[in-house]
């Protein structure tokens, strides 16, 4: 009996340093270092410290609520600090969780559609390392897993250039979760035609990655994409056109490919040059630090037309970017016309072009005489051959000129309605100067024009001076003469007479 009287004071005495213990705790709580936010993986520790304590202390606390030696009050406490330490120790585990979150790329493929859309295939994988952080710490697993370390939410992801715009569709796309160990594989469609992009990244609590990549090229199919902006260009008869090209390498077998244009008429010159060095190509070679180059074909139209190259009317034709090992199929094709389903068949890149020849009309025009002399009060006339010498038909030739003041003109015929190739047509003019105008010399500048498929067509311009002398006096010249022959008769006669005696 007396040693239960002991008991029961020194039990009571316990209860109150536990209860004083668990005050002081709660004021003070764990001890806060401003550090933790810098170094959460050291805070996380610490939390794990206090939630741990928290934990046992409540566990305690539950037994003396049991055995009725403390207050239900302070058992709620007890369970308040306890909540308080599980929530803190759960925010430092977090942090520290999406501080290790990391998505990593792994793969970025760019290929090429049918109809020549070219598209990449981003791979996307979760590199969090949450099994080794696990370890580490010594973590529960039923809390671990409860906050789903493995998985990483909400990723949105675009593709962006060296301006940081957007060039892909769809312009963002989204990751709804990333499971560790389950890589992701989005699909876009790329606008601008780039080798190198910007994957931009934007998941878990707003942390955010832009990496560069340099985009693989599917290996797939051994094939060389080829395209050309200027895919279909008007040439006038007797010039030149030029197609730019851009190949890009698609293939894991060769690297060696050749040039070739099918269905282009023989009487068209043509070649193959790389448009830095201007030096012409036959085959080239892709290397391990680029797969696009750069060529030019440049194509020779005849000056005139003929039955394969005919005025206004298209000609298609193909470019073909061979793989060695099929340049023997298609030197054993000959001259042969191509369909597009034979090249498709031999699964090769290739590119439909268009040239349409054009004509233009080119005015000639021939004087046979551009000086001439006549007296004051007299008209001029001059003569013009109008020749068409181009490769279209001449529409509304027109002879103008520029006269000196007070002169006049007639111009027949004054239009001459059109020219065929090579047609020719004489053109008179005859200018009319004042009755009152000096002597001396006078230019006129001849001008001719024309339309040649709605275009302005002008011949050379034609100088033709006009010399104007003053009349000259009939009487006065009667007379001389008729002096001068007196003198001469007289003269005659005075000889004879002397020789006579």
């Amino acid at each position: 009996m007396r040693n239960q009287r002991v008991k029961q004071p020194l039990l009571i005495f316990i209860g109150l340093l536990l209860t004083i213990v668990t005050v002081l705790n709660a004021q003070f709580g764990t001890p806060f270092n401003q550090r933790d936010d810098q170094y959460r993986l050291l805070g996380l520790k610490r939390a794990k410290a206090g939630y741990e304590v928290a934990k046992a202390e409540f566990e305690r606390q539950q037994k003396l609520f049991a055995d009725k030696l403390i207050s239900e009050k302070e058992l709620l406490d007890a369970r308040s600090r306890f909540a308080d330490a599980e929530v803190n120790y759960q925010q430092s585990l977090l942090a520290v969780l999406f501080e290790k979150q990391y998505v990593t790329i792994a793969r970025a493929v760019k290929y090429q559609e049918k109809n020549g859309q070219k598209r990449v295939r981003l791979t996307l994988a979760n590199a969090s390392g949450s099994a080794e952080f696990r370890k580490l710490l010594n973590i529960e697993d039923d809390l671990f897993r409860s906050l789903q370390p493995d998985i990483i939410n909400d990723i949105y992801v675009s593709l962006l250039n060296e301006e940081n715009a957007i060039i892909s569709r769809p312009y963002e796309a989204k990751i709804e979760q990333l499971l560790a160990g389950k890589p992701r594989t989005i699909d876009f469609a790329l606008l601008p035609h780039l080798d190198m992009v910007t994957v931009h990244l934007v998941y878990s609590n707003g942390t955010t990655r832009s990496p560069k990549v340099l985009l693989e090229k599917d290996a797939s199919e051994n094939t060389v994409s080829v395209q050309s902006e200027q895919f279909s260009q008007e040439v006038e008869l007797g010039a030149a056109a030029a197609f730019d090209l851009t190949l890009e390498l698609f293939s894991g077998q060769s690297n060696t490919f050749k040039l070739e244009v099918v269905n282009l008429p023989a009487q068209i010159n043509r070649y193959f040059i790389e448009p830095e060095s201007k030096a012409r190509l036959s085959q080239f070679k892709f290397t391990e630090s680029s797969n696009t180059r750069r060529a030019e074909l440049r194509v020779f139209l005849p000056d005139r037309p003929d039955s394969e190259v005919s005025i206004d009317k298209a000609i298609s034709f193909f470019i073909l970017v061979v793989p060695r090992s099929q340049m023997e199929r298609v030197r054993e094709h000959g001259n042969a016309p191509w369909t597009r389903d034979q090249i498709e068949a031999l699964k090769i890149g290739f590119v439909p072009l268009e040239l349409i020849p054009r004509g233009v009309g080119k005015l000639l025009v021939r004087a046979p005489r551009l000086y001439q002399i006549v007296e004051s009060g007299d008209s001029l006339q001059m003569q013009l051959v109008v020749k068409n010498e181009g490769t279209r038909r001449l529409d509304n030739i027109e002879i103008s000129a520029e006269l000196p003041l007070r002169w006049r003109k007639k111009v027949q015929p004054a239009v001459i309605s059109n020219l065929a190739i090579s047609e020719e047509k004489t053109v008179v003019l005859t200018f009319f100067p004042p009755p009152d105008i000096a002597a001396g010399k006078y230019e006129m500048r001849i001008r001719s024009r024309s339309l040649s498929d709605n275009r302005t067509i002008s011949g050379a311009d034609k100088i033709f001076t006009a010399e104007i002398r003053a009349p000259s006096n009939t009487l006065g010249t009667v007379i001389v003469i008729l002096l001068i022959l007196g003198v001469v008769s007289g003269i005659i006669i005075f000889g004879v007479r002397l020789t006579r005696r």
